[in-house]
């Protein structure tokens, strides 16, 4: 009962941000990007905390438990690589698409290449819908596990009351909803991922305790994987190159109302998830002492200290750190996506003059059909966490990061370049694992992309229609 009690508790508080929200959507602008107004504290731990899901509480520290400290390097590579995107893409993506009047990546695109076809809106479309379903489910994921460990319920149930929050929950609220949550989700979920980890060390014996656990386990704690620094460095780059490709986070930079205030956003943010990545690896470490006997699901570490080390009403409420970062991370994808369904099918196919009013609701319904097709993907529960988010990051990445980049820094890209670089980055990133390759998909992926962006661009050039240059 105290479980509930918590839970119901924490719920109330999302819900109640979300109400004290709604009538500022008065538009599908507000709804959609907030209408450029958010601070630069909202937009820095906005951008971070919809970054990290279940995925840092459950996933990563799951394959540090399982596979050992040299997977530490995707941390260091989303570190490396988030810092790049505040430091050279925030700033520039937020005033060119302020001076486009853009508010999804789609559109963007198209307003920057002149393309007319409509091709760029139909290829982005389809890349976000594949990947970011994929992405969603994985939330979903999440949030029927958790709840399955908490209550008992049966997975399948778990995941459908899951789904029962996060569709109401984004229906009322929207980009600016989501904005505010994030902040205190970021707040909330930095206390609880120190918070355990360091009640649990000196209750193992510290780092002498993990490394001697490791050592009767097989473990290793080496930095370097086998490989090398060469393995390192494609863990490193797989997972950081993706950051320039995930329009969930880019938006955020899109929301702030001064692109003068980015850098405080940047250091602010940074700080935030140097700071949730070292004690998330640290509980994929502490977890090998404490859990030296095993356990079924690695996934479950975390959950199951948690539930070790405080009463139930207090674990149940730390846990609730999971379920909310996976609700607005999850409801962040499903904005992004709802966001292109209606800006790039519905107004530009089906009603050309449809008005905000006409769109918000279009965007609101829009979010049932996301929200199903993910909860039947959750429902299959065969695949961990740590698979659905890396096929999906690797996806979005491949797909956008470098026509983003290209689009931003480069005046001799052309809309069949971007059709190329879209086209090319997505096919890879979603058939390279049928391959068995021990390379990471980003890799081919992002190259691959690049390539067919430059090549097809140089060959073009010369034939292209005038384009806004940035």
């Amino acid at each position: 009962m105290s479980e509930i009690i918590a839970v119901a508790l924490y719920i109330c508080i999302l819900l109640g941000i979300g109400i004290a929200s709604y009538h500022r959507n008065f538009t599908s602008s507000e709804f959609i990007l907030g209408g450029r107004k958010m601070n630069f504290w909202v937009t820095a731990l906005a951008a971070h905390a919809s970054d990290m899901s279940s995925w840092i509480f459950m996933a990563y520290p799951a394959v540090i438990f399982a596979q050992g400290l040299s997977n530490f390097w995707a941390a260091i590579g989303l570190t490396l690589f988030m810092y790049l995107n505040w430091q050279f893409v925030a700033k520039k993506v937020r005033i060119e698409t302020a001076k486009y009047e853009c508010m999804t990546y789609s559109s963007f695109f198209e307003a920057r290449f002149a393309d007319t076809t409509g091709w760029i809106r139909v290829l982005t479309a389809v890349m976000l819908f594949i990947f970011y379903v994929i992405y969603i489910s994985a939330g979903m994921t999440g949030m029927g596990i958790v709840i399955n460990s908490l209550f008992g319920l049966d997975y399948w149930l778990g995941v459908t009351l899951g789904v029962l929050v996060v569709i109401p929950y984004l229906f009322i609220g929207g980009y600016v909803t989501l904005a505010w949550t994030d902040l205190f989700q970021g707040i909330f979920l930095l206390i609880v991922i120190v918070l355990v980890p360091s009640i649990v060390l000196p209750m193992v014996g510290g780092m002498d305790g993990i490394e001697a656990s490791a050592k009767l386990q097989g473990i290793s704690l080496n930095l370097l994987p086998e490989g090398g620094i060469w393995s390192a460095l494609a863990i490193m780059v797989s997972w950081g190159l993706g950051y320039f490709g995930q329009p969930h986070i880019v938006t955020k930079f899109m929301g702030i109302s001064d692109p003068n205030e980015i850098h405080k956003s940047k250091y602010i943010g940074m700080s935030w998830q140097i700071i949730a990545l070292c004690y998330a690896t640290l509980i994929g470490l502490v977890a090998i002492p404490f859990f030296q006997n095993g356990i079924s699901d690695p996934q479950l570490i975390f959950i199951r200290m948690t539930e070790s080390i405080f009463p139930p009403f207090l674990a149940a409420f730390v846990l609730c750190a999971i379920l909310g970062a996976t609700i607005t991370n999850t409801d962040s994808q499903i904005l992004v996506l709802v966001s292109s369904l209606t800006e790039d099918f519905y107004k530009r196919v089906f009603r050309k003059s449809a008005g905000s009013r006409e769109l918000l609701w279009v965007s609101r319904l829009s979010i049932f059909l996301v929200a199903i097709i993910a909860y039947f993907i959750a429902l299959r529960g065969s695949d961990t966490i740590y698979e659905l988010v890396s096929y999906a990051w690797f996806g979005l990445g491949s797909s956008f990061g470098p026509l983003l980049l290209f689009s931003l820094f480069s005046k001799k890209t052309t809309k069949q370049g971007a059709w190329a670089g879209i086209l090319v980055g997505g096919a890879v990133a979603a058939l390279w694992p049928l391959s068995k390759s021990a390379l990471p998909t980003l890799v081919p992926g992002f190259g691959l992309s690049s390539i067919a962006i430059y090549l097809t661009s140089k060959l073009t050039f010369n034939t292209r229609e005038p384009f806004h240059e940035a």
